[in-house]
């Protein structure tokens, strides 16, 4: 059972925000147990090799990239590095601008993003369900599933 600290001069919006950081959490530290654990990657290569795959040409700009999974350019330059370096995607310069670099999704990468989709759905829906069942969080849950 999640224990969620309550003060009484909290607004709605902090109780609303804390309940939510606290699904958050949980759902994550799922997600990144079992990716690491099935498919041999984490949390943030999945979501860079899914933002990667979905885009056009299968490629974005580092700065993109960076914005669409939540972390900062020297972040997510590192991130990519991982991702070079396992051979899922390359950087590539763009062609417009020199300064600018893309990050690319390769085949492998592809592959392995496939790969792991199964285990995230699985694991997301069972963190969620999981969640759902706990009385402090079941109204969240209920409210994120219902589409508020």
């Amino acid at each position: 059972m999640t224990t969620i600290p309550h003060a009484s001069d909290d607004s709605s919006d902090q109780a609303i925000w804390r309940r939510l950081l606290t699904l958050h959490a949980h759902v994550e530290r799922r997600l990144t147990q079992a990716l690491q654990r099935k498919c041999g990657i984490g949390l943030s290569e999945f979501r860079a090799l899914e933002c990667l795959v979905q885009a056009k040409d299968s490629e974005l700009r580092m700065q993109d990239l960076a914005e669409k999974v939540g972390l900062g350019q020297s972040s997510v330059t590192r991130l990519v590095g991982r991702l070079f370096s396992a051979g899922l995607a390359f950087r590539d310069l763009c062609p417009d601008d020199k300064r600018g670099v893309y990050a690319v999704v390769t085949d492998e990468g592809r592959q392995r993003y496939a790969a792991a989709r199964g285990t995230y759905s699985e694991v997301l829906s069972a963190a969620l369900n999981t969640a759902g069942a706990d009385p402090a969080l079941a109204g969240t849950v209920r409210s994120l599933r219902s589409g508020f």
